[in-house]
């Protein structure tokens, strides 16, 4: 039995191939495809697919968050970096800006990524909540009998008002970071003055910082909801099992014999 569970978990994680598969590295952060994923988890009008692609393999979603934690932190890293050089110079020269623009450009995307893998694994749970009652059922540790997929929006609602909160501090706004063109505008219009520079690296450096500690208590609610998906599928293997050696018992078990026993008379 640890060998079939472990399997199960194993199984469990690889549920990263079905909600929020993209690959983070230093040269681009790709988001979005969480959500692609999402909706074709949704599409999916046959049970035994859909725990079909519950078991799928893929990269671990737990992987995924620790590299864009990472990322963010090199990130954070090399703004802070970039700001004590400007405390030594009048304005960043244009080649190093460019580094300062494609830094923050990337860290926008690191916000997108997290929003995507929150979206995903929010949008697993209502499926699986609709289409299993075992599922729904089955009692998690969130406090006040909260669901996962209302845990992820309540996350993903605290991260975006966080960094609504450092922008506006720099006189900028959540719209101006949400797309790479405008976030580019923003960026160029600050480049033209040191006081612009230094505002920029500075809510650079906290959005980045806010981005580590975020991604890490995300990383913990998807490691708390594979394990709670680890539960139930090893109790549905296990029910599986059980009503399978039912109908083997069953089916192979010998009919009793009568030879040697008393004859049956038909008494009038």
């Amino acid at each position: 039995m640890p060998h079939r569970y472990s399997s199960t978990n194993r199984r469990v994680a690889c549920l990263a191939a079905a909600l929020a598969i993209t690959v983070v590295n230093q040269g681009s952060v790709q988001a979005g495809s969480a959500t692609g994923a999402a909706t074709e988890w949704t599409q999916l009008a046959n049970n035994a697919q859909l725990v079909d692609l519950m078991k799928s393999s893929g990269i671990q979603v737990d992987n995924q968050l620790t590299q864009i934690s990472q990322f963010a932190e090199q990130i954070q890293n090399q703004l802070k970096i970039y700001e004590n050089m400007l405390q030594n110079t009048a304005q960043l020269p244009s080649y190093v800006w460019g580094k300062v623009e494609s830094d923050l450009n990337q860290l926008r995307s690191i916000v997108e990524q997290g929003q995507s893998i929150s979206f995903s694994m929010g949008n697993a749970d209502d499926v699986l909540h609709q289409r299993f009652q075992s599922y729904a059922d089955l009692k998690t540790n969130l406090p006040d009998n909260a669901t996962f997929s209302s845990t992820y929006q309540s996350w993903s609602d605290t991260n975006r008002d966080t960094i609504a909160s450092s922008l506006k501090a720099a006189s900028l706004t959540a719209d101006q970071f949400d797309s790479e063109e405008d976030t580019m505008s923003s960026l160029r219009s600050m480049s033209e003055s040191a006081d612009g520079q230094m505002k920029a690296l500075q809510v650079g450096h906290e959005i980045a910082a806010q981005q580590v500690a975020q991604m890490q208590k995300l990383r913990g609610l998807v490691s708390q909801q594979l394990t709670m998906m680890g539960t139930w599928l090893q109790t549905e293997q296990t029910d599986t099992d059980l009503a399978q050696a039912r109908r083997e018992k069953f089916f192979s078990a010998t009919a009793p014999s009568i030879s040697g026993g008393e004859r049956m008379m038909v008494e009038w």
